[in-house]
């Protein structure tokens, strides 16, 4: 079975630039408190990497 992210968004997205903002949304995450469940591949992990301050990541099994 392959890992996965469970991904959510716990700050807001005001102040952001628009290259942030558009990393968050192509995660699927829209308003705080919102999540996802995301397969484990590098381009996802450098997707979660470039907005990290924002998100809560857990690993599922």
């Amino acid at each position: 079975m392959s890992k996965s992210f469970r991904v959510k968004l716990i700050r807001s997205q005001i102040g952001l630039t628009q290259r942030q903002k558009d990393t968050v949304r192509c995660i699927g995450l829209r308003k705080i408190g919102s999540q996802v469940v995301v397969k484990d591949s590098p381009a996802m992990r450098g997707l979660i990497h470039k907005v990290q301050h924002l998100l809560d990541v857990q690993v599922e099994g």
